[in-house]
């Protein structure tokens, strides 16, 4: 298994290991429902060092992101970022990815950890000429700081004012005395922060931030705790809530969508979804019944299979086991009941359709 460079930090902290898509990574210190309201309530840190970090570069830099994604990087000033989908020309979801400006013709693109190599592959022969991209995933450590308190935990160790830093935006500054691209961003749904420094400064930024987040009761968190947190505010998993499968307006990720701007991979696929229909979305379901909901099993409507589940979980917040499904849009309406056949029962469960905290 490949190893991040806190993966020692991991095992003195007694953290339990796991295989995750070839990364030995945390995936609880303490408990995850104790790691969870941790974040909720105060603040969390987290090792992240295993995602993927591709810089695009070169004169056509941007026109070449342009046609990669589907949202508007052109739209960005430097210090921003933007979330988005990049999708085949079928429409379908190659990955869900961060990209963030770091130069008028010098990008930062942020990847899911397993589709890393896929990703950089697709990417590098769709380049427009005088540009190049290089994986840079080796050279970076990646630390995520989430929760209330996190603003005031690493407002300690850095000059920068975090109170003018906003919401998907970066700065370039130092962080316990290394060179970081701090970015107020998250997979939590809480105020947070994300550093991205030298792998070699890992374990240093790690200990600083332990150290200073002490009177904080900041807490070490795994992907345990890290997963129930985005399901409870509806972020999408790739691999689980949407794959090259599926398309962002069925994945409830429409608004990355800009049709508007100048053409770009799987444009024509995705418009023709939006005018003719397709059949199933990507919704919430609390479990009204006994049982928890897990990726792959069947939802039923009156009788009939109407969709598969892709997320589930106990979610610590609510006390109540909730999670995510395609489902056919006829049947869509907040509150309406639905069952999930849970091993050789059927499990009442109903929909909903905002974010559950």
């Amino acid at each position: 298994m490949r190893k991040t460079p806190l993966n020692e930090a991991h095992k003195k902290l007694g953290a339990k290991m796991i295989d995750f898509g070839g990364w030995e990574m945390p995936v609880e210190y303490s408990s995850i429902i104790e790691e969870h309201k941790a974040v909720r309530g105060k603040c969390g840190i987290f090792d992240v060092s295993h995602m993927g970090e591709i810089i695009v570069s070169g004169k056509g830099a941007e026109d070449s992101i342009q046609r990669l994604i589907t949202n508007d990087a052109a739209k960005l000033s430097r210090g921003e970022i933007v979330y988005t989908p990049m999708c085949n020309e079928e429409g379908g979801i190659i990955d869900d990815l961060l990209v963030y400006k770091l130069e008028d013709s010098k990008f930062l693109l942020v990847v899911n950890a397993s589709n890393t190599e896929k990703d950089y592959k697709w990417i590098s022969s769709h380049l427009l000429e005088e540009t190049t991209a290089e994986n840079k995933s080796e050279n970076y450590a990646l630390i995520a700081l989430q929760g209330p308190e996190s603003k005031n935990i690493l407002q300690k160790l850095t000059n920068i004012n975090l109170e003018e830093l906003k919401y998907y935006k970066f700065e370039i500054s130092e962080a316990a005395g290394v060179e970081a691209i701090i970015s107020r961003t998250g997979y939590t749904g809480e105020l947070g922060y994300e550093l991205y420094f030298s792998a070699s400064e890992a374990e240093k930024v790690w200990d600083s931030l332990m150290e200073a987040g002490e009177e904080f009761d900041l807490k070490p968190a795994g992907l345990g705790a890290r997963d129930t947190l985005r399901l409870e505010k509806k972020m999408n998993l790739y691999g689980n809530d949407m794959t090259e499968e599926n398309h962002p307006l069925e994945a409830g990720i429409g608004w990355t969508v800009k049709l508007e701007k100048d053409d770009f991979i799987g444009k024509e696929k995705i418009k023709e979804y939006k005018e003719k229909g397709y059949p199933n979305k990507l919704v919430g379901f609390k479990v009204t019944g006994r049982g928890i909901a897990r990726h792959g099993y069947e939802v039923y409507d009156d009788g009939e299979k109407v969709g598969v589940v892709t997320s589930g979980s106990y979610s610590p917040t609510l006390d109540e086991n909730i999670g995510l499904a395609y489902i056919d849009k006829t049947i869509i309406e907040d509150g309406r009941e639905i069952k999930i056949k849970v091993r050789n029962r059927f499990v009442k469960a109903e929909i909903v359709e905002g974010v559950f905290v």
